[in-house]
């Protein structure tokens, strides 16, 4: 209950601060420089996928993406990124960051559940990241991964 609490409160301050820099309009600014810095579909995506997994390491998931949807949703936009993809790509990218040491959370609640180190639990799990890794790649530079079954269901 006590951990519950403690998330929560944690993605209600998170929403709060995400109201707040969407009133400020921080997400068009950050959007704006963002995309003055380069058009390429590549090289933005690039960045945003080592922005999110940076943010992945540190931050609780539901907080970060409270946070950071509103920002880079209209980078996207004009990017002509499907929102589906995009949501793919965020998640795979923030659970990587929490199987990721110096504070990935879950390499926390694994050591606590298994009642071994965190240093051993983060030996354990590095393996899992190069497939982790490689699936990230194939869904960047592959659309139609995520978008096969959205698009046959709903069509385009």
């Amino acid at each position: 209950m006590i951990s519950t609490v403690q998330v929560m409160i944690i993605v209600v301050s998170a929403t709060l601060y995400a109201w707040i820099l969407a009133r400020e309009q921080v997400p068009q600014v950050v959007a704006h420089y963002i995309l003055s810095l380069s058009h390429n579909y590549y090289l933005i995506l690039f960045f945003i996928n080592i922005v999110l997994l940076i943010v992945g390491m540190f931050m609780e998931t539901i907080a970060s993406i409270n946070i950071l949807v509103p920002v880079l949703i209209p980078v996207i936009a004009e990017l002509g990124i499907d929102p589906i993809q995009f949501g793919v790509i965020m998640i795979l990218n923030l659970m990587i960051g929490l199987l990721t040491p110096p504070f990935g959370t879950v390499l926390f609640v694994l050591s606590g559940v298994a009642k071994v180190s965190v240093e051993k639990v983060a030996k354990d799990t590095a393996i899992f990241l190069i497939p982790l890794l490689g699936v990230l790649l194939l869904i960047v530079l592959f659309p139609q991964l995520t978008l096969f079954l959205p698009n046959l269901i709903f069509g385009k």
